[in-house]
This record gives structure tokens, sequence and C-alpha cells, in this order.
């Protein structure tokens, strides 16, 4: 398998996590289009605001809170009603998830150059 093979399969990949409250949330890594599309439903405006960018970011790669689908998000009172939705704990919870930046999700222990491979 080619390395561009895991990292298009590791992004089809949903990922699930539970929130300090017991909600099972299913998130999915956002791509480069949803970014684009949360710039888009963002506005000019908001789309510079990087506290409230992280946060939307957050709320738009839920895929599923409790076996209930989430829509993704097309305008800033949606990602708002996420955001409200998910609340403190679940965003906590996303937040971690997100950040572990765990290869071991791939299934693949190592991504680039064996090693021992000359550069």
């Amino acid at each position: 398998m080619r390395p561009s093979d895991v990292i298009l399969r590791s992004a089809d990949e949903n990922l699930v996590t539970t929130d300090e409250v017991g909600r099972v949330l299913v998130i999915r890594r956002p791509t480069a289009l949803d970014t684009l599309r949360l710039f888009k439903a963002a506005g000019p405006v908001l789309a510079q605001n990087e506290p409230w960018l992280a946060i939307a970011t957050l709320a738009c790669s839920v895929e599923s809170i409790v076996d209930v689908p989430v829509p993704t998000p097309s305008n800033e009172k949606q990602i708002e009603a996420v955001v409200q939705k998910l609340g403190d704990q679940g965003l906590e919870a996303i937040a971690k998830l997100l950040d572990r930046g765990d290869v071991s999700m791939t299934g693949v222990d190592h991504l680039g150059n064996l090693p021992g491979t000359p550069s």
C-alpha cells in the first residue's frame, strides 16, 4: 500500500470519543474542502477570527451525537447551534481527540521513509 493510500483511507475513517457527560461523539478529521466550506459558512469577518474559527472547526467535524446524525453546518447560526449542543464537554472531547495526532489511528506505525533510507 502506498503512503498516499494510507492517508486517503485514514481521512475517510470516523473517530469515536465519549465526552465527560457520557455522550458518544462520532468525529471525522476535517479535510481541505471542509475548511473551505467552513470559511464560506463563516463569512469574511468570522473567517478571520481565529478563536471563533477554532471552535467552529471542532463543531463542523461532528458526524453524530449519541447516534443522532449532525448535518454539516452551512451558515453561522447552524454552526452556533452545533456548538451549543456540544457544550464545553463535547468541544473539549473533540479537541483532545483531534489534537492527539495518533498515527496508530491509521493502522500504520510509521509513515514516511523507512529507517535507514538515505536522504
